[in-house]
């Protein structure tokens, strides 16, 4: 499955616009530059009292859809 790595800063109350449907995608860039953009409801997996800090892996399905976020590192 094709993936990429992204670097994600968002504190709890930006997270809070996501999870209450404000916003339906998340914009970001990867770590080699690329623009990316996933589901909001993704960051729900991740979220933390602080909100969502560091580098992400999101994986993607042959046909582009999202399918997983993992948390790499803490940023």
């Amino acid at each position: 499955m094709p993936s990429i790595d992204v670097v994600v800063h968002l504190t709890y109350e930006e997270c809070l616009g996501y999870y209450h449907g404000g916003f339906a995608n998340v914009r970001t860039r990867s770590l080699d530059g690329r623009r990316v953009v996933f589901p909001a409801d993704a960051l729900r997996r991740v979220v933390r009292r602080d909100g969502v800090h560091g580098v992400f892996r999101l994986t993607f399905s042959p046909g582009g859809r999202f399918q997983r976020i993992q948390r790499l590192t803490r940023a």
